[in-house]
């Protein structure tokens, strides 16, 4: 395979890995990369739901200890129980919703207007949330958490299929406004992430299948590997950063990169409606 090819291959892993589990937006990330290197093509955007895969592995491998000892207590502990149900509830709302609704998303929601609304509306939301008062926290961890708080994150989570939203965005702020500690929100988005982003993978991998060849596995093993690496120094940096700092400077970024998107839209430079 053209060793160019592969190069964008890896920027787009990278793209990937890096913005993934921060509340700004992967997918908007993913379209202006990949308009920029010119890699948007159909093939491209199976490969953009299928490298989520490397980046969930990364957040299997920081959470192992968790997901191990939940596993192993599951058949006569209640608190794993528990936890397990908390987390299949809140990935429900994402089946059922998109698949009633993810056709007519894409069809008329994936425009520049939308992406960059979505995208400074979403900074403000966050600067609102981090400034609410301390006594507002009830949850404080996931541990903490019962099944109607899961499922109403889960259904915040469905706000992310209106592009620019960002899934981690809506689960970890929206936790967040729900009562849940910034940690207890961070936490529970990434265990959230695991079923969702999986099951869209291997989804978009059955529904396209036609697209792709054996040709291609070089092609989404680079994009795997590098999302998978990159994801892991992010997701490590980031439960280290929340412990000392609020989430307002993504907030700002959000607002910023929804000007970015009306400046490309408006020069000419990305297709944002692809």
């Amino acid at each position: 395979m053209d060793t160019v090819v592969l190069l964008k291959a890896a920027v787009m892993g990278l793209v990937e890995g890096l913005t993934e589990f921060l509340p700004i937006s992967s997918t908007g990330h993913l379209i202006l990369a990949g308009a920029l290197l010119g890699f948007d093509d159909e093939k491209a955007k199976v490969f953009d739901i299928a490298i989520q895969t490397g980046a969930i592995f990364a957040v299997i491998l920081v959470y192992w200890e968790k997901i191990h000892s939940t596993l192993k207590a599951l058949p006569y502990r209640q608190d794993a129980q528990r936890f397990a149900f908390n987390v299949f509830i809140g990935f429900l709302p994402a089946v059922v919703l998109g698949l009633l609704f993810g056709k007519a998303i894409k069809a008329h929601l994936f425009t520049p207007w939308v992406v960059a609304t979505t995208f400074i509306i979403g900074g403000f939301i966050i600067l609102w949330a981090e400034r609410r008062p301390a006594s507002a926290v009830r949850i404080l961890s996931v541990e903490d958490m019962r099944g109607r708080d899961a499922l109403k994150v889960g259904l915040v989570q469905c706000l992310a299929m209106v592009p620019g939203t960002s899934r981690s965005g809506a689960t970890i702020i929206g936790g967040m406004l729900l009562g849940l500690s910034r940690k207890a929100a961070t936490d529970f988005s990434f265990f959230l992430a695991i079923p969702t982003l999986i099951g869209a993978g291997v989804y978009s991998l059955y529904k396209e299948r036609a697209l792709l060849s054996l040709a291609d596995v070089p092609l989404f093993g680079v994009g795997l590997v590098v999302s998978f690496i990159s994801a892991w120094v992010c997701v490590r940096w980031l439960l280290q950063f929340i412990s000392s700092h609020s989430f307002e400077v993504f907030a700002w970024y959000r607002i910023a990169f929804g000007l970015v998107v009306l400046a490309t839209h408006y020069l000419g430079w990305v297709t944002w409606a692809a």
